[in-house]
């Protein structure tokens, strides 16, 4: 489905200021339908394609920045309570959230000098093995922390997670969203295959979105480029080209190819967790933004990073308040064989 470029919210040649003035403003109901383009058999293929590709049994468990040297952070992934923390030097350490004691939840204990303290009776565990309990290989790429979990997994384990290429920490911005939602992790990366809901569903946040190709091939991520323009008020857009692409089976990555912010990149990671209380699947949404640009402002825009953050966060959360619906529906769907895809 190779579709020419409309022009409309294309990049335009470089400005003083990001912002672009919408001539022709598209009310919403009148904007072209995508139901055709946004095919779900295409869409399904790409899914596939995407859950064939190895992970390394890593996941996502939480942000770095969320991680001081004082308490761990605990996730349960797939029905497994995993705990990490800051060991001695500030080296990520991880493993079972289970005290080989007696049981109690290391989730609840204290980091002392490198060490997660039980604080039901003060068993030490230096990330070392101890009593049955084994750690997990983790890794801290700077944004994001993973824990590889053999077990769960089932695949051939890698000595580090696929971690994709972002702007240079020195250089970006970076704010991590989190969400929980009644579903599995094919159901959010399917979400995530769907560019062409873009506009119709988030009007709030785009308009005039094209998306000019197809995903791509077996051997290699799937890629869509698509032209959008990032809404700021009332005809006061930001346009620019992004391509997403999935280089794994829980992870799609929206990257900015052209227009402000060139690099800059989004990155959801879709992390099973336990079931609720009625045994349904469910389902962490963790999304990295690494925002960057070469406009000599951008030096301020980080100083003001602690403002920001939490405006980054509200905005992923607007967006996935209607993105886990949608996952939700379509879990709901599967699981009563109502899915038409």
């Amino acid at each position: 489905m190779n579709r020419q470029p409309s022009g409309r919210g294309r990049p335009r040649s470089r400005s003083p200021l990001p912002l672009s003035l919408r001539r022709k403003p598209v009310p919403w109901d009148r904007q072209r339908p995508t139901w055709r383009d946004a095919r779900p058999s295409l869409i399904a293929s790409a899914l596939k394609r995407a859950q064939a590709r190895p992970s390394g049994n890593w996941y996502v468990v939480g942000a770095a920045s969320d991680l001081d040297d004082s308490r761990p952070l605990a996730r349960t992934v797939a029905g497994r309570e995993v705990v990490v923390w800051r060991g001695s030097g500030g080296r990520l350490q991880a493993g079972p959230g289970v005290c080989p004691h007696l049981g109690a939840p290391l989730a609840d204990s204290p980091v002392r000098c490198g060490t997660l303290v039980c604080h039901w009776h003060g068993l030490a565990l230096d990330g070392s093995a101890f009593g049955g309990w084994e750690p997990f290989p983790a890794f801290d790429d700077g944004v994001l922390l993973w824990v590889r979990l053999d077990e769960v997994g089932g695949e051939e384990p890698l000595e580090a997670p696929v971690v994709p290429e972002r702007p240079s920490p020195a250089h970006a911005l970076s704010a991590v969203y989190e969400g929980t939602g009644v579903c599995e992790p094919e159901d959010v990366i399917a979400n995530r295959l769907d560019p062409w809901h873009g506009a119709w569903l988030h009007p709030y946040s785009f308009v005039d979105l094209t998306v000019l190709g197809s995903p791509g091939g077996v051997d290699s991520p799937d890629r869509l480029d698509v032209e959008v323009s990032f809404k700021v008020a009332g005809r006061l857009v930001v346009p620019v080209r992004a391509t997403f692409t999935a280089p794994g089976p829980r992870t799609v990555i929206m990257r900015i190819t052209e227009g402000e912010g060139a690099g800059s990149t989004v990155e959801t990671h879709a992390t099973p967790l336990a079931p609720d209380e009625r045994g349904r699947p469910r389902t962490a949404v963790i999304e990295a933004v690494v925002a960057a640009s070469d406009r000599p402002g951008f030096a301020f825009v980080r100083r003001a990073a602690p403002l920001l953050r939490p405006l980054m966060r509200t905005t992923a959360a607007r967006l996935w308040r209607d993105d886990l619906a949608y996952a939700e529906r379509r879990w709901q769907l599967r699981s009563t064989a109502r899915f038409p895809g």
